[in-house]
């Protein structure tokens, strides 16, 4: 079948499209390197070692990946209903506070495979409520999904300043932070499970809930393209006047995909409160949730493609402190900066070779 006159294939668009922007970004990063006076080829190296060249680089790599591939989700999902859900930072922030409180309130009284679970479950709930509201604004009220999900995410900072300052603060602590759970409820490590096993692999925060980033990813898939609602939400997304014709309630729609967006980004408290801090404190969430934003534009807003992007940048975040340490010129504030420039490309640049590609490929079917 023939393609529509200034349409790209589907492989241009899903991989050639997205695999320029990354080009142009680590390009524009290498004259930068050079105009610092630093190679931009030993950077690259560094850069690929501290990822992916040994056990534990590689385990602090997908640990940050699973947080990316939460956060990304989360965005898609909103995406693909033709919402901007901005607000992945504090449904994260909320969604750890939920799974905190599980842990305080219970962690004397049930075993680990009741509360484990239990503390997962309030990881979602507690997201999806804190994005519930935003996405009953915008269904009933007409108030931007954007706007109000900033201002939920300063919203969240406050409160859970507030309540480690005062309400949830370990007496015998300086810092923030809540008293440390009980081993019941810490997330297995995987050197340990490995271990357990025979396996030598070198500590890192990495735990299980990498497997269940994976498996929110194919959930999401099966609900977006494999069901009836996944169908009405896409719907909505592409032309809610015509959505309302066939029988379906965006706003009903919008509430439900935003509070489904705030329970993926929400899991992210699973990754660090249970996986690795194993107590609340303060500022964990770490940008998680905005840098979900350019891994869903990165990926396309597909699980497959969301991995790969949530892959690309956890290996930016731990060969980038990897290059800061080894290279005293190139600070933290530039690793941002690549981090930023892969950002602007896919997303704000994301079709600038567009119709170069389009014409290339057209002369070329010609």
């Amino acid at each position: 079948m023939s393609q529509p006159a200034g349409a790209l294939p589907g492989w241009a668009n899903k991989a050639l499209l997205p695999a320029l922007n990354i080009i142009s970004a680590f390009l524009v990063t290498g004259i930068v390197f050079l105009m610092i006076g630093e190679s931009p080829i030993e950077a690259a190296k560094i850069m690929l070692y501290g990822a992916f060249g040994y056990q534990e680089g590689f385990g602090y790599t997908l640990y940050y990946t699973t947080n990316f591939i939460f956060t990304g989700l989360a965005v898609a999902v909103a995406f693909h209903a033709g919402l901007f859900n901005i607000g992945g930072e504090g449904q994260a922030y909320i969604g750890g506070l939920g799974a905190g409180l599980a842990c305080l309130a219970l962690d004397a009284y049930l075993p680990a495979w009741i509360l484990i679970p239990l503390a997962v479950i309030a990881s979602a709930l507690f997201g999806a409520a804190w994005a519930f509201l935003p996405g009953y604004l915008q269904a009933r009220r007409g108030s931007h999904v954007v706007i109000t999900t900033i201002m939920f995410n300063f919203l969240a900072s406050s409160l859970m300043v507030y309540l480690l300052s005062h309400v949830l603060k370990d007496p015998g602590q300086m810092s923030s932070s809540s008293r440390e759970f009980a081993e019941v409820a810490w997330l297995p490590f995987i050197h340990n499970m490995l271990a357990g096993m025979g396996i030598s692999f070198d500590e890192s925060p990495l735990n299980v809930s990498f497997f269940l980033a994976l498996v929110c990813c194919v959930l999401v898939w099966l609900l977006i393209w494999r069901t009836r609602w996944g169908y009405e939400l896409r719907t909505v997304g592409s032309n809610s006047t015509a959505a309302v014709y066939a029988g379906i309630k965006p706003a009903k729609v919008i509430i439900w995909v935003m509070c489904l967006s705030g329970a993926l980004a929400g899991l992210v408290g699973v990754n660090e409160i249970l996986g690795v801090q194993h107590r609340l404190l303060l500022d964990f969430s770490a940008g998680y949730g905005f840098v979900g934003i350019a891994v869903a534009l990165m990926g396309r807003n597909h699980p497959v493609g969301i991995v790969l992007a949530s892959l690309l940048f956890g290996a930016l975040y731990q060969g980038g402190a990897e290059l800061a340490f080894d290279m005293p010129n190139i600070t933290r504030d530039m690793v941002v900066m690549i981090q930023g420039l892969i950002i602007l490309f896919c997303g704000a640049l994301e079709f600038m070779y567009r119709p170069l590609l389009v014409r290339l490929l057209s002369s070329k079917a010609a």
